[in-house]
């Protein structure tokens, strides 16, 4: 539970530290074999789902006939698709190798996005959107799962930042890409938000390709080569990341879950930070054209909300790796975004609404230290999957609501959704507190009875937080 500990500087300096032997290592699984697939891979995922964000401002109502009641229809039901998927994912990512799982879901959404170009009505875009999330839904839990076998938990944290700076990634290039695409007009008969789907559909099954033979998902692989002193390395870090990997699915994990509040504060955090997300997700551009500009540009000033969001995350991610204060860095960063929505609501002036509309995208950064909290806090196989799970729910329930509280009615300004945002961010605040306080309490009782508490015995594998007395 690192989280709650104050880090001293001179023992954040020793953690740091490696053997030559591990730094090799490391820089293979950061430039070779694990991070270059997950980075792409969650840009393809940001930039498909965003898709229709574009597609809003170039034809597809008016193509398919949808009505701005259905549209929000249709960010919502992306993420109806996506909460189905939770429990048979949290199933199968245990049962399946993670690289041939991930990739085949790649495979899979790809194939989705390229035939939404080809939808005609409501209906069908409906059930290809259901689709679109019903396969991207293992992708964020995967992510996790993948990060928490291959990192020592000290490690975590800036790569699963990376999961999340690729989405302001694809934000950011996803506007210029959206602007040039957006110029395709009757190329080939197809209007350009068509070729939004195609385009992008195909790059992701070519991709989806690639990761099947190339994404290692285990710290034993062959395709690592590893050396003996790394071997030995291994072992350490598998005891360091507390997690081993197993088929056994354990049902104490889950109930051991369920008797602790901080698994319910940090699902409802997720689920009401989520609000925010699914509304400007889905409805940014429309804003943004709101403010008074064409829809070409509504999509080109998508270009600073990415940035916005790689910088939060960058500087959340930086202040949690050195000075280790999880939960108040997740709060703080979620203060700014209230801020941000107060100014896109309340000023009229264009300019300051887009300040506000880039600051209230400080929320990434407080859901990403949430991940970052279970994978440092979590332990046992079983226990850390029901935990990313829960949140991925939250998150799932989070994002369906959000564009319904975007009523047609008070376009382009939904203020209604705004103020939504505001109190379910506050609100969140609380829970994460809540969340904090009960994990410290935990550790300063381990603190005081350090020498008491007996460690594992030698061979035991696959212990919670909660059976392993030793955990910080």
């Amino acid at each position: 539970m690192i989280d709650v500990t104050s880090v001293q500087h001179d023992e954040a300096e020793s953690e740091l530290s490696y053997t030559v032997a591990e730094r090799r290592l490391v820089r293979k699984l950061d430039y070779l074999f694990v991070m270059p697939c997950v980075a792409v891979l969650n840009f393809l995922q940001f930039f498909d789902k965003s898709a229709l964000n574009y597609a809003s401002v170039l034809g597809i109502k008016e193509d398919t006939g949808v009505s701005d009641s259905q549209y929000s229809w249709l960010g919502s039901i992306f993420y109806l698709g996506y909460l189905l998927y939770q429990a048979p994912n949290a199933v199968l990512i245990q049962r399946i190798p993670l690289g041939k799982y991930i990739s085949t879901l790649i495979i899979l959404w790809g194939l989705v996005l390229t035939v939404t170009s080809e939808g005609k009505n409501f209906s069908q875009m409906a059930a290809l959107r259901f689709l679109l999330g019903f396969f991207e839904a293992g992708i964020y839990p995967c992510c996790i799962m993948l990060i928490s076998t291959m990192y020592r938990r000290r490690e975590q944290a800036g790569r699963l930042g990376v999961v999340y700076i690729c989405n302001g990634v694809a934000m950011a290039v996803g506007g210029l890409i959206g602007y040039g695409i957006g110029n395709m007009q009757n190329v080939g008969n197809k209007a350009p938000w068509q070729w939004i789907m195609i385009i992008l559909g195909a790059i992701t099954v070519a991709f989806g390709l690639v990761c099947f033979f190339c994404l290692v998902d285990n710290p034993r692989s062959r395709f690592l080569r590893l050396d003996a002193e790394q071997e030995k390395l291994v072992q350490l870090r598998l005891q360091d990341n507390a997690v081993v990997r197993t088929k056994e699915i354990k049902v104490s994990h889950m109930w051991e879950a369920l008797r602790e509040p901080r698994f319910y504060c940090m699902v409802f955090a997720s689920l009401l930070v989520n609000f925010q997300n699914g509304a400007m997700g889905t409805f940014s551009a429309i804003i943004t054209k709101g403010f008074g500009f064409s829809s070409l540009n509504a999509i080109l000033l998508s270009i600073p909300s990415g940035v916005a969001d790689c910088i939060f995350i960058i500087a959340a991610v930086w202040y949690n790796r050195r000075y280790g204060q999880t939960i108040y860095v997740a709060c703080f960063f979620l203060v700014i975004a209230i801020i941000g929505l107060i100014l896109l609501v309340a000023i009229p002036k264009p300019q300051v609404k887009l300040v506000g509309l880039y600051l209230s995208w400080a929320y990434c950064a407080s859901y990403t230290l949430m991940l970052v909290c279970v994978a440092n806090n979590v332990s046992g196989y079983t226990k850390k999957i029901f935990y990313s799970s829960g949140i991925i729910i939250g998150y799932t329930i989070g994002n369906f609501v959000g564009p319904l509280i975007m009523v047609s009615w008070q376009a382009p300004t939904y203020l209604g959704g705004m103020i939504g945002c505001m109190a379910s961010n506050l609100v969140s605040i609380f829970l994460l507190l809540i969340a904090r306080y009960s994990m410290a309490k935990i550790n300063r009782e381990r603190e005081a009875n350090m020498e008491k508490n007996d460690a594992p015995p030698p061979g035991t594998d696959d212990l919670t937080d909660r059976e392993d007395t030793k955990f910080l």
